[in-house]
């Protein structure tokens, strides 16, 4: 039996106005973005045919609560995925570059197509791993979500940083458990690692950063 999908109208804060608020000026571009990926992120994979229902927390917000942690200058997002957080993160800061990584050619085609429906044009979307695209990014801060622990991030993205540049990663509960595991790769790359609950809007649950910056 195939499994139903659910709709952008089943999420309780699709359109509501602490996330209107919470977006300010970006809200419109946000939106466009939220509404293309529940209504095409099913179908091609990139979400399951349940997450439109909860999208605006489990990943627009999600995504944003990155922000606050961001040091001026490039920000480059590994394994973007269904751009996540890159592409959130490129609609809610329109003044900054952003280049968006992904070593898929069928999610770097719908990166290119809701980049250029939803009117967010301050990316840069590059098709590789990491370790591949070291020499035409520099970035001075390098983002992710759902791609790989801790250690072995440090080992790929290491390269892409500006000398000064950090990670400001999206992870879970065992955030803490991944950075003392990385403690060696941490200290051979001159990084210290900080685990930080980070909030969005009232009756959402922070969002677990973790911020790698230089010793």
């Amino acid at each position: 039996m195939t499994e139903q999908q659910a709709t952008l109208a089943d999420d309780p804060l699709h359109g509501s106005s602490a996330v209107r608020e919470f977006l300010g000026d970006t809200y419109p571009r946000v939106l466009a973005f939220a509404e293309l990926l529940a209504e095409q992120g099913p179908e091609k994979g990139l979400i399951g045919p349940r997450e439109p229902a909860r999208l605006w927390e489990r990943h627009i917000l999600n995504s944003a609560a990155v922000m606050p942690f961001l040091p001026d200058g490039v920000v480059a997002d590994v394994g973007s995925g269904a751009g996540l957080p890159g592409m959130v993160l490129a609609a809610m800061d329109p003044s900054r570059d952003y280049v968006l990584i992904e070593p898929m050619e069928r999610r770097v085609q719908w990166l290119f197509e809701s980049s250029r429906h939803c009117g967010i044009d301050n990316v840069r979307i590059l098709r590789g791993r990491a370790e591949e695209v070291a020499e035409s990014v520099e970035a001075d801060a390098i983002t992710a979500r759902a791609v790989a622990a801790v250690d072995k991030l440090v080992k790929w993205c290491s390269p892409l940083l500006s000398p000064t540049g950090s990670m400001v990663l999206l992870k879970g509960r065992s955030a803490q458990d991944e950075i003392d595991r990385a403690k060696y790769t941490l200290r051979k790359h001159r990084l210290v690692g900080e685990v930080h609950e980070a909030g969005t809007i009232e009756g959402v649950e922070p969002t677990t950063v973790v911020t790698l910056t230089r010793a």
